[in-house]
C-alpha cells in the first residue's frame, strides 16, 4: 500500500505545479476543450458561447443576470444548456424545471463554491467518454446539490477536486447504453469530506470514490448497475444504511484502508462476477451488521488485509442464501470474522488455490450446517464448527470445475468420500465456540 500511495502523491505534486488558469504553449497541438466540457482538472472551464438546443430560454443568460450571491427561481418549463455557474447563487427549479444538454456535451458546470442547487432536471448530456459527458460537473466545495433529477446523462454527477459538498435526495440514470459503455452516475475524483446520502441510483454504470478520503456515502439506493460503489485508493470513508439491489457487485473496496460498512442491505449480486461486498489488497477496514443475500459470492477476499499487522473485521452479518458464503483467495492472516449468521449458503465458505483458511479468526458465528449440540443450554455449540473440502469442492481449485458444482455424480462421491474417505480432506474453518441458535436479526 504504501508504495502505491508514493505513486499517488507524486501524481499530486505533478499537479500541482500546474497554477489555475495556465494554458498550452501555443504550436503544442493542443486545443481549449469545446463548450461544456474542460480540458485538465486545474484548467477554468470555458464559458459556453451559445444554446444547445433552439427555440427556448438559454439558462446562461439568466445565470449571468443574476448577482453573486443571489437567488434565481426558475419559471416551470425548458430551458437550453450548456451553463457555467462561476459565483456563489441559489438556483431552485421547484421540481418543475429541466435544462436540457441536446446530446452534446456537458449540461452544467458548477466551478464555484457555497451555492446550491435543487428542484431541478438535467437531461441530454453527450455521449462521449473522452470528454466525460456529464449532466452535472462540481468544482467546488460546501455546495449543496438536492433534490434533483439526472437522466439520460453519461455521467450524472461529478465531483473532482471539490471537498464538503452534500449530494442529497436526487435521483440518478444514465444514458440507455449497455452496462460497460454507460457513465458512472455519481463520482469522487480527488475529492474529500463529502456527504453523498438519500441518492437513487437506477440503470447507471458505477458511483466510484477514487483518490477521495473521509467521505459519508449513506441512505442511498442503487439497483441494476455494475458496481454500486467502487472504493480505491481512498482511505477513511464511510458507507452505511445503504440498499444494493440487482447490482454485479454491491461494494468494492480495491488498494483502500479504514473503510466502514455498516448497515447495509446488499441483494442479488449475480452473475459470473457477482459479489455483495469485495475486498482487493485493502486493510483495516470493517463489516458489521450488513446483510448479504442472494449474491453469487457474498464477501469475497483477495490478499486482504493486505498491510501487515492490519485486520479486517466481519462482525454480526447476516451472510444467507448466497453460493459462496465467503470466499477467499490466499490465505493471509488478519481476517476476523465473528457473531454473523451463515444460512442457506450453498458452501458458506470457499477458498481458491486449495488448503484451508485457518489463518483467519472464525469465533462465535452461527452456522446452519453445524450438526453438534447444546447439552448445558448456554447456546455455544459443544464442540467445534469444523467445515472440510471433500471432493465436491473440487471447483476452489479448479474453476472449469464449477460448471458441475452440485451435479448428482459430485454429491454422490461426496457422499462416499464423507463415510471412507479416500483422502485426508483440507480443513477450511474451525469455529472453537459456535453460535448454537440463531440469533435475531432486524
Amino acid at each position: 500500500m504504501r508504495w502505491r500511495l508514493a505513486i499517488v502523491a507524486v501524481f499530486v505534486a505533478v499537479l500541482a505545479l500546474a497554477q489555475p488558469g495556465s494554458e498550452p504553449a501555443s504550436g503544442d497541438g493542443m486545443a481549449a476543450p469545446p463548450a461544456g466540457t474542460w480540458g485538465a482538472s486545474w484548467e477554468p472551464t470555458p464559458k459556453p458561447t451559445g444554446p444547445a438546443v433552439k427555440g427556448i430560454p438559454w439558462l446562461q443568460d439568466l445565470v449571468d443576470a443574476v448577482p453573486e450571491g443571489g437567488v434565481l427561481a426558475l419559471a416551470p418549463g425548458r430551458y437550453s444548456g450548456p451553463v457555467l455557474v462561476t459565483k456563489k447563487l441559489l438556483l431552485d427549479g421547484a421540481g418543475k424545471a429541466v435544462i436540457e444538454g441536446g446530446g452534446r456535451g456537458t449540461v452544467f458546470t458548477l466551478e464555484t463554491s457555497d451555492s446550491t442547487l435543487r428542484g431541478l432536471t438535467f437531461t441530454g448530456s453527450g455521449d462521449s467518454h473522452n470528454t466525460d459527458d456529464t449532466c452535472l460537473n462540481v468544482r467546488g466545495h460546501r455546495n449543496r446539490i438536492e433534490d434533483n433529477r439526472f437522466e439520460e446523462c453519461l455521467f450524472g454527477i461529478d465531483l473532482k477536486q471539490s471537498n464538503e459538498n452534500v449530494v442529497r435526495k436526487n435521483h440518478v440514470r444514465s444514458l440507455d447504453l449497455p452496462l460497460g459503455l454507460r457513465g458512472d452516475a455519481i463520482r469522487l475524483w480527488y475529492s474529500m469530506k463529502n456527504v453523498i446520502e438519500e441518492n437513487e441510483v437506477v440503470d447507471a454504470r458505477d458511483v466510484v470514490v477514487w483518490y477521495s478520503n473521509d467521505n459519508i456515502i449513506r441512505k442511498n439506493i442503487g439497483r441494476r448497475g455494475r458496481y454500486s460503489l467502487h472504493f480505491m485508493y481512498a482511505q477513511h470513508n464511510v458507507v452505511e444504511d445503504n440498499q444494493f439491489h440487482d447490482n454485479s457487485v454491491g461494494i468494492y473496496v480495491m488498494y483502500t484502508d479504514g473503510v466502514e460498512i455498516r448497515r447495509n442491505l446488499i441483494s442479488h449480486s449475480l452473475g459470473a462476477t457477482g459479489m455483495g461486498i469485495g475486498f482487493k489488497e485493502a486493510s483495516d477496514s470493517v463489516v458489521e451488521g450488513n446483510q448479504v443475500v442472494y449474491c453469487a459470492v457474498g464477501i469475497g477476499s483477495d490478499l486482504s488485509p493486505y498491510e501487515p499487522d492490519s485486520t479486517i473485521s466481519i462482525k454480526d452479518n447476516r451472510i444467507a442464501y448466497n453460493g459462496v458464503g465467503i470466499s477467499f483467495v490466499g490465505d493471509k492472516p488478519g481476517t476476523v470474522i465473528e457473531g454473523n449468521v451463515f444460512e442457506g449458503n450453498l458452501d458458506p465458505i470457499a477458498k481458491s488455490g486449495g488448503g484451508g483458511a485457518m489463518n483467519n479468526v472464525f469465533r462465535a458465528n452461527y452456522w446452519d450446517d453445524y450438526q453438534g449440540f447444546d447439552r448445558d443450554h448456554d447456546s455455544v455449540g459443544d464442540t467445534p464448527y469444523e467445515l472440510y473440502a471433500y471432493s465436491d469442492r473440487l471447483w476452489m481449485e479448479e474453476p472449469t470445475a464449477r460448471f458441475f458444482k452440485n451435479a448428482p455424480l459430485m454429491e454422490a462421491i461426496d457422499f462416499l468420500e464423507r463415510l471412507a474417505p479416500f483422502s485426508s480432506p483440507d480443513l477450511l474453518v474451525r469455529d472453537e465456540a459456535p453460535r448454537f441458535e440463531k440469533p435475531v436479526t432486524p
